[in-house]
């Protein structure tokens, strides 16, 4: 599993015209599972993200985690994490989980996250999404769990 993650002070994401998901300061989740991936590592990966020191304290320092903040998470499926830019000229995909795989494990994402009681947002599993965003730092992380 694997996410990349950036620090904003708002992001939303739409499906057509709809507005399936937005939020103010918080963290914008991208998330791609591989198709080994297991529920063990969504709580691992929810856990890391809710606490991870990535947000000013009063001196400016990182030292502040979403909860300190009360930050919110908007979280975006992205199969094409997991895209192999390697050889040829287009991407393989064959790293990334099946849908039948992989959608049940971004809900079990999304409801690990706010078992943690922060606001999650999100969009649509496998729908083609616009995202806007405004990055704050800019601060951003990739972060594969752990086998």
């Amino acid at each position: 599993m694997r996410v990349v993650i950036q620090r904003v002070r708002r992001a939303a994401v739409r499906v057509g015209d709809d507005v399936t998901g937005e939020i103010a300061h918080g963290w914008l989740v991208l998330l791609g599972i591989a198709p080994t991936d297991t529920l063990q590592q969504v709580e691992w990966l929810a856990e890391k993200i809710v606490h991870l020191r990535a947000f000013p304290d009063d001196a400016g320092k990182m030292n502040r985690s979403l909860l300190d903040v009360g930050g919110a998470v908007l979280v975006v499926s992205q199969f094409t994490l997991y895209g192999d830019c390697q050889k040829g000229r287009r991407p393989s995909f064959t790293g990334a989980a099946p849908p039948a795989v992989a959608e049940p494990l971004y809900e079990a994402f999304l409801t690990a996250l706010r078992r943690w009681g922060v606001p999650v947002a999100s969009g649509r599993f496998a729908a083609d999404m616009q995202v806007e965003l405004v990055n704050d730092g800019p601060v951003t992380f990739v972060i594969d769990a752990p086998v």
